[in-house]
């Protein structure tokens, strides 16, 4: 039943993995609806950011891709209910491994990340 949302957020994640890995910010904010908070914790400390301030360190730092780092991220699971949908994926880059939770909306025909959360699990 929603083999096509399904294909469509699976494209919408490898872009937000290839926008990472790369820093392509360009690429990594078309997959976040412009007012998104993103929320975590980095080995306990507090995170929160606008995803504005997200990509300006994206941007700023050197990339997984530029540190010739393996690409290592994955889904782990998708769950998707009418318009709305979670998807839970592992992102070990640049010495941690982390474990993003998103949600995310279909807005205008089109999946968008509207909230990510995340942690560091050592």
């Amino acid at each position: 039943m929603y083999q096509n949302e399904i294909a469509a957020i699976e494209q919408l994640i490898a872009n937000y993995f290839n926008g990472i890995f790369k820093g392509d910010v360009t690429l990594l904010g078309s997959c976040f609806q412009e007012d998104v908070t993103i929320y975590g914790d980095i080995e306990g400390n507090e995170y929160k950011k606008s995803v504005s301030s997200y990509l300006d360190g994206v941007k700023n730092r050197k990339s997984p891709r530029e540190l010739n780092e393996e690409f290592a991220m994955n889904i782990i699971g998708v769950d998707v209910m009418g318009k709305i949908a979670m998807a839970k994926l592992h992102v070990p880059m640049l010495g941690y491994n982390y474990y993003d939770y998103l949600s995310l909306w279909k807005i205008d025909d089109t999946w968008k990340i509207v909230n990510k959360v995340f942690t560091h699990v050592t």
